[in-house]
């Protein structure tokens, strides 16, 4: 009888470590994971189909276009300074899309140019020993000497530039006549239109168009933009 229970006894022992290994097994899984899971590399996307610039605006070349001409999906342009018509130009960057050549020349279906106008040659514009140059807050200062009743008379103007009428147009804000101010608010509005600044920029293909102006330190960076822009040879 005690042999039995013995037995008994050692059974249901072994059948308990049994159970509790089971039971350990099943709890280090739940806990853990493989060991190559951290460091796992990241995790790659499939590959796009679509091009770098999400295929917006990419030109096409036109169904009718003969075996005597020629197309361009873009043509670019650098250029360290441009003279045209009298007037000089720096820094000038130039992208025109989808051009064709014709009878006359390229024309361009979009044409988009940055160039930079130097205060000199706009001073020059005005005459009078003018000098312009950059101001404050993204404004400009037109400096010259003007006739006021009967005198010459040294002006300094400080103003706004903005685009008006595809021109660069600065707006004095401030007059200084050097005098004082009851002087200067006197005098101001008999100078106003002798310092006030207004700009064509000439030169360039018929059809661009002034859209905006950045006052910079060595000029007014402007950008102008067309559509269907003929470029003569």
């Amino acid at each position: 009888m005690t042999w039995t229970r013995a037995r008994d006894w050692l059974i249901g022992a072994a059948g308990m470590v049994v159970l509790l290994v089971i039971a350990g097994i099943i709890l280090w899984w739940a806990v853990t994971e493989p060991a190559d899971a951290g460091r796992a590399g990241p995790a790659t996307s499939a590959p796009s189909s679509s091009p770098p610039d999400g295929g917006a605006g990419v030109p096409t070349p036109p169904a009718d276009l003969s075996d005597d001409q020629v197309w361009f999906g873009d043509l670019r342009l650098d250029a360290g300074t441009v003279l045209a018509s009298g007037s000089t130009l720096t820094d000038v960057r130039a992208v025109g899309r989808d051009v064709v050549t014709g009878q006359d020349g390229l024309v361009a279906a979009e044409l988009t140019v940055d160039a930079t106008v130097p205060f000199d040659v706009v001073a020059a514009e005005l005459g009078g020993g003018a000098e312009v140059r950059p101001a404050e807050d993204g404004q400009a200062t037109v400096v010259r000497t003007v006739e006021a009743l009967g005198r010459d008379l040294r002006v300094t103007a400080t103003g706004t530039v903005d685009v008006e009428d595809g021109r660069l147009v600065l707006d004095p804000r401030s007059i200084d006549v050097g005098g004082p101010d009851f002087l200067s608010g006197a005098i101001a509005a008999i100078v106003r239109n002798s310092v006030s600044l207004e700009h064509e920029i000439e030169g360039l293909p018929e059809g661009l168009v002034l859209q905006d102006v950045v006052v910079r330190d060595d000029g007014f960076r402007a950008a102008l933009a067309g559509e269907d822009v003929l470029l003569q040879p």
